[in-house]
C-alpha cells in the first residue's frame, strides 16, 4: 500500500472510495444534519479538520505505538481533536454550533475517521496521510452539501439559507429563491427524506461508473480488432 499515488489517493477519497457513497460510514451525522446547504457545510468542515489533523498525528506516531494498543490511541487523538474543533466552532459559529448540537462531540465515533487512521494513517507517510484525509473529509463534505442542498430546495424551496451563520453578516442576502411561494415538502425535511435523498445519490453514482466500466470494456474489445486489421 506505501506505493499509492497522489492521483489514486485524491481519486479514492472523492469518487471510487468515498465514505459516504461507497464505504456508507458516518449516515447518522450526515442524515441527521443534511437538512440544508450550510448545515452541511458546516459538519462536513469540522469532520475534515479532525480527520485531516488525527491523520497526520497517527502517521508521525505510528513507529512509536504497540500495535497491542494502537486503536485506543487513535481513539484519544480524535478525541482530543474533536474537541478543539468543537470549541472553536462554539467560540467562532455558536448560532451554527447550537444546530449541529450532539453531532460535533459525536464526530470522535465516525468510522470514516477511526477508519482512516487504521487503514492508512497507520500505514504511509505524513504527507499522503494528509492527502488523504482532506480528500475523505473533502468528499465526505461534497455529498453533505448536495445532500443538503437537494433537501433544502425539495423541502423549502432556497438555497444557502442562513449563510450568515457560517460566513458572518456579509451572508445574510445571500439566500437564493429557488422556487416563489412555495409551500415546502415536508417529507424532504424529515429523517425518512435523507434516506431516500442519499440513496438516489448512490443510485446516480452507480449508474455513472456502471456506464464508465461499459465504455472501458468497449474500448477493450475494439482495440484488439483494430490492431488485428492493422497487421492484416
Amino acid at each position: 500500500m506505501s506505493d499509492i499515488g497522489y492521483g489514486q489517493i485524491i481519486r479514492d477519497g472523492f469518487w471510487q472510495n468515498n465514505p459516504a457513497l461507497v464505504q456508507l460510514l458516518g449516515l447518522c451525522p450526515l442524515l441527521a444534519v443534511s437538512g440544508s446547504v450550510i448545515n452541511g457545510f458546516g459538519l462536513g468542515a469540522a469532520t475534515t479538520l479532525v480527520v485531516v489533523m488525527s491523520n497526520v498525528t497517527v502517521a508521525l506516531i505510528r513507529n512509536l505505538v504497540r500495535s497491542e494498543i494502537r486503536i485506543p490511541v487513535f481513539v484519544v487523538v480524535i478525541a482530543s481533536f474533536v474537541t478543539v474543533v468543537e470549541m472553536m466552532m462554539n467560540a467562532f459559529f455558536h448560532d451554527l454550533y447550537k444546530i449541529l448540537g450532539i453531532f460535533i462531540p459525536l464526530i470522535v465515533t465516525n468510522c470514516a475517521i477511526i477508519g482512516r487512521a487504521e487503514a492508512f494513517a497507520s500505514k504511509h507517510t505524513a504527507p499522503k496521510a494528509l492527502l488523504d484525509g482532506l480528500a475523505m473529509g473533502l468528499g465526505f463534505t461534497l455529498v453533505l452539501v448536495t445532500l443538503g442542498a437537494l433537501r433544502e430546495v425539495i423541502g423549502h424551496g432556497t438555497l444557502l439559507d442562513q449563510a450568515h451563520l457560517m460566513f458572518g453578516d456579509i451572508a445574510r442576502d445571500w439566500t437564493i429563491t429557488v422556487i416563489d411561494d412555495y409551500r415546502g415538502f415536508l417529507l424532504a425535511v424529515l429523517p425518512p427524506g435523507a434516506f431516500l435523498g442519499l440513496g438516489a445519490l448512490i443510485a446516480l453514482k452507480n449508474v455513472i461508473d456502471g456506464r464508465r466500466q461499459g465504455r472501458a470494456r468497449a474500448e477493450r474489445v475494439v482495440r484488439p480488432i483494430e490492431a488485428d486489421g492493422a497487421v492484416a
